[in-house]
């Protein structure tokens, strides 16, 4: 194998390291720790509140490792989890480890890096499945 190419595991690192950087820079922060913390919580928020079915079709579109943050520790079993605002901003809070008043504008930072990664329209496709209350938490723009 070519010592110049990046190998597949590299290259999963690189780019789940992009991610994680890229919700570090709408923060304006170096904190890498806690740009993971808030990925991570909304990843696993937004998770648990989709059916299985929608759960995996979003998945399926993220990086590998970035996938693998996603599915930790999640029950199949257990979706959606019909938490409404106020469950959501608290389960957001709690997992990335800040304050209730700071998670719309951490969803909001999240979702922004996220569209700017994901699919045309894929971010809107599963954002339409969360009650419109949530729906207006986590966007990073205005719903029409």
């Amino acid at each position: 194998m070519s010592t110049t190419k990046i190998g597949v595991f590299e290259h999963a690192v690189q780019t789940a390291n992009t991610w994680v950087r890229d919700v570090a820079d709408e923060f304006a922060t170096d904190d890498r720790r806690f740009a993971y913390r808030v990925l991570r919580a909304w990843l696993h928020t937004l998770r648990d509140r989709l059916t299985v079915e929608a759960g995996a079709h979003f998945a399926a579109q993220l990086p590998e490792l970035v996938r693998g943050i996603y599915y930790e520790g999640w029950n199949p079993s257990q979706v959606p989890e019909k938490y409404d605002l106020h469950g959501y901003t608290n389960r957001f809070a709690r997992e990335a480890d800040i304050s209730d008043k700071d998670v719309p504008k951490a969803a909001a930072a999240v979702s922004t890096v996220l569209a700017r990664h994901l699919s045309p329209g894929l971010l809107d496709k599963t954002l339409a499945q969360l009650p419109p209350p949530i729906q207006d938490l986590v966007n990073p723009w205005p719903r029409i």
